[in-house]
């Protein structure tokens, strides 16, 4: 029997993954959380689960903050993001942090359903994703992206928690690591991110937003969260 997670704070859109899953896997054991803090006590009360459906846009998290939690936390699940966000910047940063597959949630039944196959077959799933034309104007939050993709998934997650304001020994104890681990993976993070200090990271990393590179990848203003 196949276990599932969806993670998504719309009924509707739970309920329709629900849908999807037991088409293609009759006797699905599904689980559904609305928030990455219940997806993590979900997966951490349950062992097995084969693969996750996240939405990258959850109420206790902003950006990538949600899937860098889960695969820090549990790095050999597989996930596959449902996001109302197409942009090819989040695919491709959400393919660096390790998905197993990236599908907007104007897709298919279909699609999902074929991509749940292939995923749960050990495979990957993601659309084409249509170049940008090069150019010479390199922006702020692409040179951050650039520096954050060369991030293991636990740097990011120690990242993650430096945002937070914690210190080294705070960060080993959130997650179960040395404090010499901690201190090693930060100054890591420093030569990556090419700063010198934390606060100097966090400014950078700072600017990094949905808001910024959806509108970056659209030429417009912000548009509102899609559902």
């Amino acid at each position: 029997m196949n276990r599932f997670l969806i993670v998504d704070d719309h009924p509707l859109f739970r309920e329709a993954l629900q849908t999807v899953v037991r088409q293609v896997y009759v006797d699905a054991d599904i689980y559904e959380a609305t928030s990455i803090e219940g997806a993590l006590d979900v997966l951490a009360a349950h062992e097995g689960f084969d693969l996750a459906l996240l939405d990258l846009a959850l109420p206790d998290v902003n950006g990538f903050e949600g899937l860098i939690r889960i695969r820090a936390a549990f790095p050999r699940l597989p996930i596959v993001v449902v996001s109302g966000f197409e942009e090819p910047e989040l695919v491709s940063v959400a393919i660096s942090l390790g998905v197993a597959g990236y599908l907007p949630k104007s897709a298919s039944r279909g699609e999902l359903a074929q991509a749940l196959r292939e995923v749960l077959g050990g495979g990957v799933h993601f659309r084409e994703v249509q170049a940008k034309p090069e150019t010479c104007n390199v922006t702020p939050a692409q040179e951050v992206l650039s520096r954050l993709r060369n991030l293991t998934p636990q740097q990011l997650a120690v990242m993650q928690l430096i945002r937070e304001g914690l210190q080294n020994k705070q960060i080993a104890h959130r997650l179960g690591l040395a404090e010499t681990t901690v201190k090693a993976h930060v100054s890591e993070i420093l030569r990556k991110l090419n700063v010198f200090t934390r606060t100097t990271a966090v400014i950078e990393v700072s600017k990094v937003d949905f808001d910024a590179l959806r509108g970056q990848a659209s030429g417009q203003a912000p548009a509102e969260r899609s559902r």
